[in-house]
C-alpha cells in the first residue's frame, strides 16, 4: 500500500503542475479554460466544482489528467464547438504562437520543476551518488552475460564513448547507451564493442546488475539452512581461502572455480578466527553451495558533495539537462528492435513496485524530479494527442502560414488518442499479468 501511495503522490504532483502550466499560459492569454482535472473523468467524477468558468475535479481513472480549453480538440474529443463561430476567448482564435506557448506551457513547468527540486535538495541533504572511482577500486565484477559480451572480472571502466561517469549509476546505463567501451584490463586498455542483441541480453537477463564491484574477500555473512554449506559446516564470519588447494582473491574467483565442480565434492580452507579448518563438501546442480556472501552497502562507496545554494542552482541545471539526454538515448534505444528494451516499458503499475516499501520523502523528492523530466520528454514526443503533436502542427502553421482544418484536426487527435491507448493498454496489461504471475508463484 505505501508503494501504491507513493506513486499516487508522485503522480498528482506532476499532473497537477503540468496541466498547471497549460492553465496559466491559457489564462495568460485570456483563452477560457472549461474544466481541470487530476486523472480522468470518464464517465463520471469523484469531485468536481464549478469556479467561475472552470470546473475543478478529480477523475476516478488515474491516467493522468487534462485540462479543457475552449476552441480545442482535445482528450475530451468534443467537437461540438467547433461548429460554431470563433469566439474571442478561445484558443483556436489566438495566434498561432500564442498557441505554442500553452501547448509547451506544461512540458515547461515539468523542466521547471525538476530544476527546482534538484537546487533544494543539493542545498539541503547535497548532491549524492554512488562513486564510480571508489566502487571499483578492485576492479569490476561482471555476470555471465557482462562477461559473454566481452567484460573480464577485474576490468576498470575508463570512459564510454570517449567520457568518463563519476556516478556508477550512471556508468552503468551509459555502457547500454554507448557505443565504445574503454576499460583498463591487466594494465592496458582495452575496447569493448557491444552489439544490440548483447544489449538486449543484459537488459533482459541481468539489467542494471550484470556489473558491480570486486569483492576481495569471500566472508560468508549467512549459510542457508540445510545447504550443502550447512551440512559441510561453513558459519558466519568463515573466510574461505582456497578451493582443492586452489587459493584465490576476489569471490568472482571463488565463483568461477566452484561452477567447474558442479555436483562434485570439495574440500575448503577455511580461516576461522585464527584456526584454519578443513571443511568437505558437495557442489549442487547449479554450481552452488548455499552460502551468502558478504559484501558491503552501496552507501560505502556513496558520495555527498555539500553545494550552497549558489552552487545548487547550477548543479540542478546540468543534472535537469543530462536526465533530458538520457531519456533521449532511452528512446532510441527503444526504437532498436534488436536490443527488445521495448519489452520493459513500464506503466505506473511496474514503476511502483520498484518503490520502496518505506515512506523516504529524500527518495520520493528525487524521484519526482527524475519522472518529471521523463513526462516533458514523453510530451515533446511529436505524436498526435500529446503536447508534442499539437507543438508540430502549430510549428508548420507558423512557417506554411496554412493552419489544419477543425476536420483533419480531429481525425489526427482520433489517431493519437487510439495509437496513446493501445500503447498504455499493451503497457499496463503486461505489468498486470506480470504482477499476477509473481503472486502465483
Amino acid at each position: 500500500m505505501i508503494q501504491v501511495a507513493q506513486i499516487l503522490f508522485i503522480l498528482s504532483v506532476l499532473v497537477i503542475l503540468h496541466e498547471f502550466g497549460h492553465y496559466i499560459t491559457a489564462r495568460m492569454f485570456k483563452v477560457r479554460v472549461e474544466k481541470f482535472y487530476l486523472f480522468m473523468d470518464a464517465g463520471f467524477s469523484l469531485i468536481k466544482k464549478k469556479i467561475g468558468e472552470t470546473e475543478w475535479g478529480i477523475g476516478w481513472l488515474p491516467l493522468g489528467g487534462y485540462v479543457k480549453l475552449s476552441g480545442m480538440i482535445d482528450e475530451s474529443m468534443d467537437t461540438e464547438q467547433m461548429n460554431q463561430e470563433p469566439q474571442p476567448w478561445e484558443f483556436r482564435s489566438k495566434p498561432a504562437w500564442q498557441r505554442l506557448i500553452i501547448m509547451l506551457g506544461g512540458i515547461i513547468v515539468n523542466v521547471i520543476l525538476a530544476w527546482l527540486i534538484f537546487t533544494i535538495m543539493y542545498a539541503t541533504v547535497g548532491q549524492k551518488f554512488i562513486a564510480t572511482e571508489k566502487i571499483q577500486e578492485n576492479g569490476l565484477a561482471f555476470g555471465e552475460v557482462g562477461q559473454k559480451a566481452g567484460f573480464r572480472n577485474g576490468d576498470k571502466i575508463l570512459a564510454v564513448d570517449g567520457q568518463f561517469q563519476p556516478s556508477f549509476n550512471r556508468m552503468t546505463l551509459d555502457v547500454l547507451l554507448g557505443d565504445k567501451v574503454e576499460v583498463e584490463r591487466n594494465g592496458q586498455k582495452v575496447d569493448v564493442i557491444l552489439t544490440d542483441e548483447m544489449k538486449g541480453e543484459i537488459i533482459s537477463k541481468e539489467g542494471k546488475d550484470f556489473v558491480g564491484p570486486r569483492f576481495s574477500n569471500t566472508i560468508v555473512d549467512s549459510v542457508i539452512p540445510k545447504s550443502a554449506a550447512d551440512v559441510a559446516g561453513l558459519k558466519k564470519g568463515d573466510r574461505i581461502k582456497a578451493l582443492n588447494g586452489n587459493a584465490f582473491t576476489f569471490y568472482d574467483e571463488f565463483k568461477d572455480l566452484i561452477s567447474k565442480h558442479k555436483n562434485d565434492s570439495i574440500s575448503l580452507s577455511v580461516l576461522r578466527g585464527t584456526e584454519t579448518v578443513e571443511l568437505k563438501a558437495k557442489v549442487d546442480k547449479e554450481g552452488r553451495l548455499g552460502f551468502l556472501n558478504k559484501t558491503l552497502d552501496k552507501l560505502d562507496y556513496e558520495v555527498n558533495n555539500k553545494l550552497s545554494f549558489g552552487q545548487a542552482i547550477p548543479a540542478a541545471v546540468n543534472e535537469s539537462w543530462a536526465l533530458l539526454v538520457y531519456n533521449v538515448k532511452q528512446f532510441k534505444l527503444i526504437l532498436r528492435p534488436k536490443t527488445e528494451a521495448y519489452k520493459h516499458v513500464q506503466s505506473p503499475i511496474g514503476i511502483a513496485r520498484r518503490l520502496p516499501d518505506t515512506w523516504n520523502w529524500e527518495f520520493i523528492w528525487n524521484f519526482t524530479a527524475l519522472f518529471s523530466i521523463g513526462l516533458a520528454f514523453m510530451n515533446l514526443l511529436p505524436i498526435p494527442g500529446l503536447d508534442g503533436g499539437h507543438a508540430l502542427f502549430t510549428i508548420a502553421e507558423m512557417i506554411t502560414g496554412r493552419k489544419l482544418s477543425d476536420k483533419v484536426a480531429g481525425y489526427v487527435q482520433t489517431v493519437g488518442m487510439i495509437i496513446l491507448l493501445t500503447l498504455m493498454a499493451l503497457t499496463f496489461g503486461k505489468d498486470i499479468y506480470q504482477l499476477v504471475v509473481d503472486k502465483l508463484l
